[in-house]
């Protein structure tokens, strides 16, 4: 990956992994295995510690340099710190899949040889990606196999590939666990005693710009062994290998560190259920020390403390008397407006808002507002216990719409006597589901009361932020943090005026890089925009609406987020009960002023996508964006996003344009790792709100689009037919 550096502090990596760890380990509070959960506190006694891979000093599962062949726990999110020898590696691994692991890598080497720096600064910082495909699982008598890449694109400074093999054993007369593990390496991990030669492996050129891929040397030139030999026992963990990677570069030209053994030694601490920690002996003449944090999306810190909803009551138990059946209470309007304020004080108890109610005699379409669960399905569920106890008996047919900001997403359709008759069956879950249909919602009928508490409204709220800044070469990390004033007015369904007043109170963004660039700075200038402390974050007047069935629109006047304002359109075609789903956006923006004021500066630009969204099999979305971006090239975004059911998110993604490598700059094109958490999986509690961050390896101008707030269609997913089903079990909750 590129590569930006300069001389810095040598102590500029260390210091910048403690604020990293802080924001992982926010999540990090749950059980190492994915198959089972486990309380958090101290192990009591008897207990089996979790036997989940550990990592080694790049972050993936292995020895100590070494990988080895195991895989995490599908969805695994590690992120860990490993130091020796005046090198840091802030490694951050994931296990896409159950036989796919990705990871990034930011590694700063500090340089001891004052005569020849390394590559002329004595703190060389690099970024770099790994990637790793399980060839089978371990089995009785095979052990497990694997094959990775290791930094397989930009300098290669850490270019490995190696095939790898791991057994695990048990044996009677040793307590605990043994696993061993060979392989065979090249590029690093093939400069060690090489025992054949494959090819030729040539200089990877990457110019100055980095961030291609180096097809050219994947399996080529020497191949050398490595093996090594873990014994874990409760806890505790000793680890013992011979390295294949001969640290030509630190030792000779970096003089890092004098290598004068093939055999790495080390000793692990498990200190809690997702903390592990270990120090190490290296190459006969060094220490080491890794910090490992291993999370699960699938399992909270906590269990989710949802308030236990009121059971259902059949008719039959209440309405024996044949005249509460009539239908004569919907000809009266005082009685419709009776039942819609009722049913409106009903859903508040459950922390939803009633937007319209349709009331007819047999049948009745209630639009919500879902506030504070995350799923939708929950909220369906509990929209169809209030109708049940408000609405008079004759009410047969229950349609229920949730809404965004005005806009009916879907419409889910059920009967009364399935939700009586079904609340209380063994698959209860199915059931109800196999009953009900997800539809288009339309648009709200003309009679349709709507709920005069609710319009016009206007809410206010304070909320800290953080702006986080990765990979300056003098800082790594840097941050600012403050509050956001936001406040909302929603004169009617469909409309909406907000806007959001930032205060700045600590921070050293401001002191990052100026921004150099051969495009129009669209990007680049962050540092600008970062001096001042009192700005105006955004400000805008939205409107949604459905222009006809399976469609939805957006339009958008304002200042949009703290670099651009301007007029922004969006359709989306998008079937309740297909995966497929089309938009197309078009933008006209200019670039605001640096104070974030008012005022304007002279670049403007008409930019726009058309967009195409597939979901695939176990909540994986795959998008393509195609048009025009902020610097005028020309281009598509490609992206990979994993959705779970509790709302955590997590992908890549990657951006092609006409702009050459030369003038894009380093990094070659923009790409990053976008990662979303839900609060209310941290705290246990009820919540819509979410921590999210994307960490580009470079940020720079190609590839870059707007922000506009309100895009349609991650709301209009999330209360869809494939959504909506693969959270059919919180219908009850």
């Amino acid at each position: 990956m590129p590569v930006t550096c300069r001389r810095s502090p040598r102590s500029a990596l260390t210091a910048s992994v403690a604020a990293f760890l802080a924001v992982v380990a926010t999540g990090a509070a749950q059980p190492l295995l994915a198959q089972e959960a486990v309380p958090s506190g101290p192990a009591p006694r008897g207990f089996a510690w979790p036997q989940t891979p550990s990592l080694n000093f790049y972050g993936a599962p292995g020895l100590v340099d070494m990988p080895s062949a195991e895989m995490l726990p599908d969805a695994q999110f590690a992120p860990s710190f490993s130091y020796f020898a005046g090198q840091g590696r802030l490694n951050l691994q994931v296990q896409a899949l159950p036989w796919l692991g990705v990871a990034f890598r930011y590694t700063g080497i500090q340089n001891q040889n004052p005569n020849q720096l390394l590559f002329g600064f004595d703190t060389y910082y690099d970024r770099n990606f790994d990637v790793r495909f399980r060839l089978w699982k371990e089995g009785r008598y095979r052990p497990a196999v694997a094959v990775g890449l290791q930094d397989f694109a930009g300098t290669g400074l850490f270019g490995s590939e190696y095939i790898v093999a791991t057994k695990t054993f048990e044996p009677e007369a040793l307590p605990g666990r043994l696993k061993l593990t060979a392989g065979l390496g090249w590029g690093r991990f093939g400069s060690n005693n090489s025992i054949a030669t494959l090819g030729t492996r040539g200089r990877f050129q990457g110019g100055d710009t980095g961030g291609e891929l180096s097809t050219d040397q994947w399996f080529r030139g020497d191949v050398a062994p490595f093996a090594g030999i873990e014994w874990t026992n409760g806890p505790w963990g000793l680890k013992a290998e011979y390295s294949s990677d001969a640290y030509t570069l630190e030792t000779r030209q970096a003089q890092a560190f004098d290598r004068r053994s093939d055999f790495n030694f080390g000793i692990e601490y498990q200190a809690s259920r997702q903390l592990r920690l270990g120090a190490y002996y290296l190459y006969g003449s060094e220490l080491g020390i890794t910090a490992q944090i291993q999370t699960n999306p699938r399992h909270p810190p906590s269990v989710m403390q949802v308030p236990a909803p009121t059971p259902v009551v059949p008719r039959s138990s209440w309405a024996q008397d044949e005249a509460l059946w009539s239908q004569s209470w919907a000809g009266s309007q005082k009685a419709r407006i009776k039942v819609r304020d009722l049913l409106a004080e009903a859903l508040k108890q459950d922390g939803l808002i009633l937007e319209s109610v349709t009331l007819k005699g047999t049948s009745a379409e209630v639009r919500i507002r879902n506030t504070r669960y995350r799923s939708e399905t929950l909220a369906v569920g509990r929209a169809a216990r209030a109708m049940s106890r408000v609405l008079p008996p004759s009410v047969e047919s229950f349609r229920i719409v949730p809404s965004s900001g005005g806009l009916g997403m879907s419409a889910v359709e059920l009967r009364r006597s399935d939700l009586e008759a079904l609340e209380f069956s063994p698959q209860a879950a199915d059931a109800i589901w196999a009953v009900a249909t997800v539809k288009d919602a339309g648009a709200a009928p003309a009679e349709a009361l709507v709920s005069e508490e609710i319009y016009p409204a206007f809410s206010t709220s304070i909320s800290p932020y953080t702006s986080p800044s990765y990979f300056d070469p003098s800082v790594p990390f840097r941050l600012d943090i403050g509050v956001d004033l936001d406040a909302s007015y929603r004169p009617a369904p469909g409309w909406r005026i907000a806007g959001a007043i930032r205060q700045r109170i600590w921070g050293n963004v401001a002191d990052g890089r100026p921004g150099s660039s051969k495009l129009p700075q669209v990007r680049t200038d962050a540092r600008e925009y970062a001096q001042y402390g009192t700005t105006l974050n955004r400000l805008y007047v939205e409107r949604r609406w459905k222009p006809g069935h399976n469609l939805y629109a957006r339009a958008t006047l304002g200042y949009f987020e703290r670099m651009y304002g301007g007029l922004s359109g969006e359709i989306l075609w998008k079937p309740v009960d297909s995966p497929l789903g089309l938009g197309a956006e078009l933008n006209y923006v200019r670039q605001r002023d640096f104070n974030q004021r008012l005022g304007f500066r002279d670049y403007d630009v008409v930019t726009g996508h058309a967009s195409a969204y597939l979901e695939l099999p176990k909540n994986y979305l795959m998008q393509v964006d195609a048009g025009r971006y902020l610097a005028g090239d020309v281009g598509a975004t490609f992206s990979l996003m994993r959705t779970f059911n509790n709302g955590w998110r997590l992908g890549g993604f990657f951006t092609l344009t006409d702009v050459s490598a030369d003038d894009f700059g380093e990094g070659s094109f923009d790409k990053g790792i976008t990662l979303s958490i839900p609060v209310s999986w941290l705290l246990g509690q009820p919540s819509r709100n979410s921590y999210g961050l994307t960490i580009r390896p470079v940020q720079r101008d190609g590839g870059q689009r707007v922000s506009v707030p309100g895009r349609l269609y991650g709301q209009i997913r999330a209360a869809h037919g494939k959504s909506l089903t693969a959270q059919r079990g919180r219908f009850w909750e």
